[in-house]
């Protein structure tokens, strides 16, 4: 980044605003709400009080306002006031040790809560310049900030919110900082320039009575508590330093380990010692130790890597070209590929996958049926089509699952994968294979799918691996590289095993030459209404997004860990329909305009996805699940690149 090398009076309300939604008297006493949709040429600066991206509006933060005496006694002032009396005290108030900014007060107290900030001189957070020395280490720092600071909050109970005594009773008063989980991603709730100076974002739900001010608790809450919060969780004095140093230097080894793949001729790792399964499937968090049987790679394929911090680590090192696991039901081969997707993305120490690394462009694919697909060229899987349907540049609003697993994979091409990962409980039966018998009842020319086991070859030879767990069919042996058979959850190498019986028996599928093209395609539009309209962009879930009156379904991306990412994708869609309005950006394709957008957010941080907004819950997103947003919105309009 340029600087930051993380990421980082009222009156009551009366009939007039009656029909004009929540919250219309105070957008129009404090000016904010005549503004509609950013036009054509601006990215989106401001939120609707639930998270929806609207109009610019000037930022409070630039307001020096004064001192945490004069902070305690505005907000004694405003007791009993009309609840917007709150954007009284949008700005900069100054602290011992550090400066409080309120950068948005929310005008209802049952809109989302107010947006604020701490900032901290260098010399005051006072931590080591060798934790936040490069990209990689301030990240990590700033992600043990984000839980330190968070813990000081839950710890004492104030993240929880009051609620009672019905509409006119109190309500309000939690105080909220993005929670992490098993991966250590770049945020914006902590931050760290490269002088040292350090901010930390939360959020705050200002406590009402009905809908009238408690001046005297939010004074408790920003004047009395915030100090500690601050003080226990954001500088180095207080700070478990052996447990920062470990945290920093685990993800410093896990990114190193990532790297050092295409050098090793890898394309992913998993280290000796790991625990691979979960608590549960409501849980990342990993399964007791008692209870987990530790990684242990078959002797013959184990790698040894130097870590900068960590030594020598020996694991199982997954060779570029197509790796098979295999296995019986229930013995640890979904939960091996599954360490190995989550293997993009840093872990904290303790998850057990801290040694499980894959290649950054590593995508997950798998059919998912009623997915739209705009003019994707699904050709070197599906042709001939009855009634002579195209399939080059192929587009429908309900794919079937063949169709959609076919679109997935040239949709992670198209975007530059390197690697793709299958699960076959996941995958279209007959996109995956089509046996002899059925070959003999049903001929070839009235077959329109090619097997994906007839073009895993052509994708080798193009440089692309394969990563497939396949228990249903032996298929597969004759033309991977390596097999894995997950035994009790042991990991043993049986290739020779695999390549005799292939022998043996022979493949029902002849595999193919060529694999066919990828073609490139340019977004004309991704708003599903007028350019002008104003338009509400949420992330409800972690696997759904609202756009609009649309709903964007990334329910089958599975590389998409956090809701905070989805939040970050959710404001991504918003930037590229506003590139869309630029002269430059037309003919771009969306490989090029994510690249883009990653330039930005490698150079000038996160905050470029909502300029001005100070937002502190958003998480990186990878390019493949953007791109996987765009793809699934189903008013998007493409065309191919020819």
């Amino acid at each position: 980044m340029a600087d930051l090398v993380a990421g980082a009076g009222g009156a009551s309300m009366d009939g007039a605003g009656r029909g004009r939604g929540r919250g219309w008297y105070y957008k129009q006493k404090y000016g904010r709400g005549g503004a509609g949709r950013f036009n054509s040429q601006e990215g989106p600066d401001a939120r609707e009080e639930d998270g929806s991206t609207l109009a610019p509006e000037s930022s409070a933060a630039a307001r020096s306002r004064g001192s945490v005496a004069d902070l305690s006694a505005a907000l004694r002032r405003l007791e009993g006031k009309s609840y917007g009396a709150y954007h009284d005290i949008e700005g900069a108030w100054s602290f011992p040790g550090f400066t409080f900014i309120l950068d948005r007060a929310q005008s209802d107290p049952y809109a989302a809560p107010s947006r604020c900030r701490v900032k901290i001189l260098a010399e005051v957070a006072a931590f080591p310049s060798e934790l936040y020395r490069d990209r990689t280490r301030a990240i990590a720092l700033c992600d043990i900030l984000t839980r330190s600071f968070g813990a000081a909050v839950s710890s004492a109970g104030a993240d929880v919110r009051t609620e009672g005594g019905g509409w006119k009773g109190n309500k309000g008063g939690e105080m909220t900082v993005d929670a992490p989980g098993q991966h250590v991603l770049e945020r914006t709730s902590c931050s760290i320039s490269s002088q040292g100076d350090l901010e930390a974002r939360f959020t705050v739900a200002l406590p009402a009575r009905g809908r009238t001010v408690l001046g005297n608790w939010a004074a408790q809450i920003l004047v009395s508590n915030l100090p500690r919060y601050v003080n226990a969780g954001l500088l180095w004095s207080t700070q478990d330093k052996a447990a920062v140093q470990r945290h920093v230097e685990c993800v410093e080894d896990t990114h190193w380990l990532r790297s050092a793949l295409p050098g090793l001729g890898l394309v992913a790792f998993v280290g000796n010692g790991s625990v691979l399964p979960r608590q549960s499937g409501a849980s990342d968090a990993p399964m007791a130790s008692r209870d987990a049987v530790p990684f242990q790679a078959p002797p013959n394929l184990a790698v040894e890597v130097d870590l900068p911090n960590g030594g020598r680590v020996k694991g199982l090192g997954i060779r570029k070209g197509v790796t098979l696991i295999v296995g019986g039901g229930f013995n640890g081969k979904s939960t091996l590929l599954q360490a190995i997707e989550a293997g993009v993305y840093d872990k904290v120490p303790g998850d057990g996958r801290e040694l499980v690394v894959a290649v950054p462009d590593a995508v997950t694919v798998r059919a998912e049926d009623g997915r739209r697909v705009e003019a994707t060229d699904i050709s070197p899987f599906i042709s001939n089509l009855p009634f002579g349907k195209d399939t080059s540049s192929f587009s429908s609003p309900d794919a079937s699952g063949s169709t959609s697993q076919a679109a997935n994979i040239q949709e992670a091409l198209e975007l530059g994968a390197s690697c793709l990962i299958l699960d076959e409980d996941v995958c279209a039966t007959n996109f995956m294979i089509r046996d002899a018998r059925m070959q003999a009842l049903v001929a070839r020319e009235k077959e329109p799918i090619t097997p994906f086991l007839a073009k895993i070859g052509a994708l080798r030879r193009k440089g692309v691996s394969c990563i497939l767990v396949m228990g249903g069919s032996g298929d597969y042996f004759g033309v991977s590289d390596t097999v894995l058979c997950m035994d009790s959850y042991a990991c043993k190498d049986v290739t020779q095993e695999a390549l005799a019986i292939d022998q043996r028996f022979g493949s029902s599928v002849a595999s193919q030459d060529g694999y066919g093209t990828v073609t490139p395609r340019c977004p004309v539009s991704i708003h599903p209404g007028s350019s002008r309209e104003r338009l509400k962009v949420n992330a409800r879930q972690t696997n759904l997004i609202q756009y609009g009156d649309e709903e964007i379904d990334l329910s089958a991306v599975e590389q998409l860990v956090e809701k905070s990412q989805t939040r970050a994708i959710a404001d991504a869609i918003s930037v590229l329909q506003s590139w869309l309005g630029q002269h430059h950006n037309q003919g771009k394709t969306l490989r090029q305009l994510l690249q883009q957008l990653e330039t930005d957010m490698d150079s000038k941080g996160l905050d470029v996805l909502a300029p001005s907004m100070h937002a502190g819950n958003l998480a990186r997103p990878r390019l493949f699940e953007i791109g996987a947003a765009v793809n699934r919105l189903r008013s998007v309009k493409m065309r191919q690149q020819r």
